[in-house]
């Protein structure tokens, strides 16, 4: 239970505005209205329709726990439906027994958005109050988001602003179709004659770019006939029938054909540019990074130069290695030669100096091989360390220019996502300001009001999904960046791994080795 109470200070007999705290929730059933004005007519309106006998009961969903409700919503709340309301004031009955002019004020109360006052007026009809006609257009309601808590006000003055009547109409029971509307006074007293003849339409609110949908569905044989003539006539002009698109899922989001016939609306232009950018958008082929592996990096200038370098290092240590094998081998075949002079050769296979020298002078080649060897191997491995880290570093470079691209591809595209939806803003403030359904400046207003606050929606919508789609590129390449480092780093490691076999199967074989 809520309560509310007045302002300390408040010295007048002013009234509450009731309207405000049905919004909240709240009902006030102990008042004490003592001035006949606005509040209490809505109050009284408002509880006339159970008798003024007690308790209204609360929408639904102002009565769930599991919902929370917004006041100040302006888009339609889920699971209600919004309302669209015509009113045409026609002609007034016994208004006034005196020859004044008179005019008719329709307002809504309800929601926030659903506020409509001072807007619609009809002319003023003069030296005429007991049966004046004004015939005006009708006032167009056009979306009322929560009806349960809506209410029209209708208010017949004279020319001089004095109020000859009024009727307040909760939404939620009213009916269309052509009616007379008897009026109370000011206290909201029942008048015995004087009434409204007015014309009251009630439709369900269909958002810009959606009537040709609901024509569709509310009349699906006209609609179905018009597909049918469509694609006769298209097949007539040589178009196949595989290449004829479905013109309720146009490109433009609307249906080409409705069920008349029609062409889509005019309202959503706006909305076609929007979708059709998006469609152009999605058939933009993605980017391709060709794979980066090690037979690619190897085959860079930079990695070139490195590995000239590095083989003219182990052609310069071969070069050592080998003179020293010449001259180790001159030395050695010298002091045979002395060693064996003038003796048979039948004496040489049992002397013991010979074999002594032979043994000597294989170790000696023996462990120069073998030094060599291991020079050859260190130099081999430290090689193939350096060359795995200059091949991670240009892999590095490589993935680090390829992020750098695809970044400069997102911002692309972000840029002409955020041109392409100013061209779309821009586009609905031209089309606002050239409807000329809207007739008041307030009407205009909401409209622009919906139409941005739409856009705004749709934008962020847009943002959303092209900034995932943003993450998911970048994750995608850096999962496949992670791939090619290993990848890498695996096919150097097998060399490294190929080259220590090598040297493991040398320490395995025989160790003695000499020059004959």
């Amino acid at each position: 239970m809520s309560r509310i109470y007045p302002r300390g200070t408040r010295a007048d007999s002013s009234n509450y505005m009731p309207q405000v705290f049905w919004n909240a929730g709240c009902q006030m059933v102990s008042l004490n209205f003592q001035t006949p004005d606005l509040p209490m007519q809505l109050n009284q309106g408002k509880f006339e329709y159970n008798g003024n006998c007690g308790y209204l009961l609360k929408p639904d969903f102002m009565r769930r726990s599991d919902r929370s409700f917004d006041p100040f919503a302006e888009s339609p709340v889920d699971g209600v439906i919004a309302a669209q309301c015509s009113v045409q004031v026609i002609a007034g009955q016994f208004l006034s027994d005196k020859k004044v002019g008179t005019y008719v004020e329709v307002d809504m109360y309800g929601l926030p958005t659903d506020t409509i006052r001072r807007e619609f007026r009809t002319r003023m009809v003069p030296s005429n109050g007991l049966n004046p006609v004004y015939n005006e257009e009708p006032f167009l309601f056009r979306k009322v988001v929560l009806p349960d808590l809506a209410v029209l006000r209708f208010g017949v003055y004279e020319e001089n602003g004095k109020l000859l009547g009024q009727r307040i109409l909760p939404l939620d029971g009213l009916q269309a179709g052509y009616r007379h509307i008897s009026l109370r006074t000011e206290a909201n007293f029942p008048m015995s004659l004087p009434m409204l003849f007015c014309n009251i339409e009630l439709k369900i609110y269909v958002p810009d770019g959606f009537e040709d949908f609901m024509a569709a569905l509310s009349d699906p044989r006209a609609f179905i006939s018009a597909q049918e003539k469509r694609n006769q006539q298209l097949k007539a002009m040589g178009i196949e029938e595989t290449d004829i698109k479905d013109p309720l899922l146009g490109v433009d989001g609307n249906s080409t054909a409705g069920a008349g016939g029609k062409k889509g609306s005019k309202t959503g232009g706006a909305k076609g540019a929007a979708a059709g950018a998006k469609v152009e958008e999605e058939k933009k082929e993605d980017l391709k990074f060709e794979s980066i592996t090690a037979e690619s990096l190897r085959a860079e200038k930079g990695f070139q130069k490195i590995a000239r370098k590095q083989q003219k290092e182990l052609d310069t240590m071969k070069k050592r290695q080998l003179k020293e094998q010449l001259t180790m081998q001159k030395q050695q075949c010298t002091a045979i030669e002395k060693l064996i002079k003038g003796k048979n050769k039948s004496d040489l296979v049992s002397d013991p100096t010979v074999r002594k020298l032979v043994v000597e002078q294989t170790v000696q080649w023996s462990d120069m091989v073998e030094r060599h060897r291991k020079e050859e191997w260190e130099l081999v491995r430290q090689h193939l360390t350096d060359q795995q880290d200059i091949l991670k570093r240009l892999m590095e470079t490589s993935h680090a220019a390829q992020m750098k691209q695809l970044e400069a591809k997102h911002d692309r595209e972000m840029k002409e996502m955020n041109s392409r939806q100013a061209k779309i803003s821009v586009e609905t403030m031209r089309e606002v300001a050239n409807d000329k359904t809207l007739r008041t400046k307030g009407d205009r207003d909401r409209r622009m009001k919906e139409k941005k606050q739409n856009n705004t929606k749709k934008f962020t919508d847009e943002r959303r999904f092209a900034q995932k789609k943003n993450d998911r590129e970048i994750e995608k390449l850096k999962s496949k960046h992670d791939k090619e480092m290993e990848t890498l780093i695996k096919d150097v490691q097998n060399q490294i791994e190929l080259n220590n076999n090598e040297e493991l199967e040398h320490q395995l074989a025989p160790k003695m080795e000499f020059f004959a």
